[in-house]
Order: C-alpha cells, then sequence, then structure tokens
C-alpha cells in the first residue's frame, strides 16, 4: 500500500496568525529509534505543545480548511467567523498544502476573503502546472481542454468555484487520477476535540450518537474492555435490548445511565476517542488531528492513549500540554512540536543540543533547553 500523507502546510492572514507559518512534516531527522513514526520520509505521528494562546487550536483548524471548498463531510457552520487575522481584515487568506498522494506530489494552493470565499487557486502536480488562477488570469494544462468562453467564467469566477471541483464535475477521470486522490484525501481527513462540546469536522457525514453506534455493532463489551484497559476502571454494563439507544451499567444492581452525573468528564471524554476510534480504525482515514486530547485525561491515561492513536495506519497528530508526553519511548525529538511566536518547529531542531535516546526529554523542555 502506498501513502497518502500531509508533507507541508503553510497559512498566512489566518485568525491569530499575522504572518506566514509553515509546518513541514517532510525532514524527519535520522533517529535510530521508533522508526515507525516516519513514514516515506515524511512523519506519521505527533505532538505540538505551546504556551495557551500560541495558535494550536487555529493551526489545525486552518489545516482543515480545505475540507470547506472540496468536502462534503461534516463541517462546523460557525467556522467562518473571525476567519482573518484583525489587524489585516482587507487581505486574504493564504493556503499551502502539499501532499503525497499514491506516488503523486500534489501541491494546492489557494486563497480566501473574509467571507470564505475563493479568490485565486493554482495546483502543481509532480513539480508540472495543472492550472493556475491568479486574479483575472487563468492558465490550464492541455490535458484539461476547455473552450474560450468557460475560460472567461473562470477567470471572473463570480460564483467564487472551485476549479479543483470543477475538473472533477466535467471531466471523466481514472480511479487513480491525481485529482481523484486529492478528493479522496480531502474525504477521510478527521479533526476533532471535546472540550465545552464534542465537535468534529470531516470524515463523517453528520453527527452521531456515540452510545446508540456502539449498541448497534454489538461493541457493549469492547467497550468496557477499553475503558478498562487504557484507565483501569471497571463498569458493569447492562446488556442492551433491541431498540435501547443508551448505555445503562450497574451500581450495586441499580441500574444507572452511563452519561448521567456519575460519569466524570475524563470518562465521557474516552466514550468519544472510543467511538472515533472504531471508525478510524475501520475506515479509509488518511489524516487525523485530535486537538487538546487529553484535557480531561490524567497524565498516564493520556500516555496509554496515544500508543493507541499512533498504532492506526494514517496519520495522528495532537495537541496537547501534558509535557509527560516528551518521552523518547513514545516519539522522538523531530516528532515533538513547539509552537510559539507565529512559528513551529520540531523540537530538535529547537536546541544546538543532540538529543539522545537516553536523555529525559521532558526535564530539559522544563529545564529551558529548547528556544524558538
Amino acid at each position: 500500500m502506498r501513502s497518502a500523507m500531509l508533507k507541508r502546510f503553510a497559512v498566512t492572514n489566518y485568525r491569530g496568525f499575522k504572518n506566514r507559518i509553515e509546518w513541514d512534516l517532510a525532514h524527519p531527522s535520522n533517529y535510530e529509534f521508533n522508526k515507525e513514526a516516519v513514514v516515506d520520509g515524511i512523519i506519521k505521528n505527533g505532538i505540538i505543545y505551546g504556551p495557551n494562546g500560541a495558535g494550536k487550536s487555529n493551526l489545525s483548524l486552518a489545516l482543515f480548511d480545505i475540507e470547506y471548498h472540496l468536502s462534503q463531510k461534516f463541517k462546523s457552520i460557525d467556522y467562518y467567523e473571525n476567519y482573518v487575522y484583525a489587524g489585516a481584515m482587507g487581505s486574504p487568506v493564504l493556503f499551502e498544502y502539499s501532499l503525497l498522494l499514491d506516488g503523486d506530489v500534489v501541491d494546492y494552493f489557494y486563497s480566501k476573503n473574509s467571507r470564505g470565499q475563493l479568490i485565486d487557486e493554482k495546483l502543481i502536480v509532480n513539480g508540472k502546472s495543472v492550472f493556475c488562477k491568479e486574479g483575472h488570469s487563468f492558465e490550464i494544462s492541455d490535458e484539461f481542454p476547455i473552450e474560450e468562453t468557460r475560460k472567461e467564467g473562470i477567470r471572473e469566477n463570480v460564483n467564487h468555484l472551485s476549479i479543483v471541483n470543477f475538473l472533477l464535475t466535467s471531466y471523466p477521470l481514472a480511479k487513480n487520477h491525481y485529482l481523484i486522490k486529492l478528493q479522496h484525501w480531502c474525504n477521510n481527513i478527521l479533526w476533532f476535540r471535546s472540550l465545552k462540546q464534542n465537535e468534529f469536522i470531516g470524515l463523517n457525514t453528520g453527527p452521531a450518537v456515540m452510545e446508540e453506534y456502539i449498541i448497534e455493532n454489538n461493541l457493549v463489551q469492547d467497550f468496557s474492555n477499553f475503558i478498562n484497559t487504557v484507565s483501569g476502571q471497571t463498569f458493569s454494563f447492562v446488556p442492551p435490548k433491541k431498540g435501547d439507544k443508551q448505555l445503562m451499567y450497574r451500581i450495586n444492581n441499580v441500574a444507572v445511565r452511563f452519561g448521567d452525573k456519575f460519569i466524570s468528564t475524563g470518562t465521557q471524554s474516552l466514550l468519544l476517542l472510543y467511538y472515533w476510534y472504531k471508525i478510524l480504525a475501520g475506515s479509509e482515514a488518511r489524516f487525523v488531528f485530535i486537538d487538546e486530547f487529553d484535557a480531561f485525561y490524567h497524565f498516564e491515561l493520556a500516555y496509554e492513549v496515544c500508543k493507541r492513536l499512533f498504532e492506526l495506519k494514517c496519520q495522528v497528530f495532537l495537541s496537547s500540554h501534558n509535557t509527560y508526553l516528551m518521552s523518547n519511548e513514545l516519539l522522538r525529538p523531530d516528532c515533538n512540536f513547539i509552537l510559539n511566536h507565529n512559528k513551529i518547529k520540531p523540537l530538535c531542531d529547537c536546541t544546538e543540543k543532540e538529543i539522545r535516546w537516553g536523555n529525559n526529554v521532558e526535564k530539559l523542555y522544563r529545564g529551558g533547553a529548547f528556544s524558538i
């Protein structure tokens, strides 16, 4: 199976990012441990750290902007609120994606205004330009013959339609065509978090009732085992009857609603994690970002959850404040990133010291060994 992975992402003028910020995943170091964290020269798993307000959530949301015009999967309805950096409201937001899609390197660039409408758009595949729309100019490869009147309409583009979508719907394409691969990647990426409420972007077409999913798929015992394995908690679930949509468990032979006040916030978060973990394991997911994934987890529980997530075949990245996870046993210094001051860099690029397997990376971090 060949790779479908994000190599690089950059965004400019988005929310709290005044200047361009680039996240490069295609230049790992040559560490001899945890080699499974790098696939085809691209970082597969990682964690982003940074102080409050540094932009961890904003970077992840910016990365999923592509969902809003290239995918029909679920999206946040208020996404375009506070979309543009407040100091440059009249300037566009610029997005840059570099993807390795089953052997093809796809570089996709576009810009949007404060209402989220597409302005400019450019696609380069394996170093060759497919199309480029900038202002009122438009050029396209001979691969897609277009009559002049249609070209003129694209140059004006009063409806702010995506040229990628136009090509996907206007031409018969082979299943291994790079545009089909791009569409497939966009339809199989997921962002989610659980803070004040459960939020997600991508992968599914709409919200799901998690308990109902577990019951309908005969996963009650599996869910019980999962909670016990990762957190040490034991729940005696009541075997569901046909038509049941809520999980119940017993306390001293009294049936109690699983989602009631008896369940901690952390355990509720585990329910969300279990749901998405099962969906991801059975899907063609390509990229996952979990924002503040361990906000309600004990530090040891967060470690166990990380190990499970990093076993998934797709790229998985997390944001966290939990420096206990800065361990060479879990990841590598080139897979742990610091985001601050409109920059994001791996730990190994934030110090002049050589980081070795036996180093206590968390202690080094807390001691101020890394700067960005």
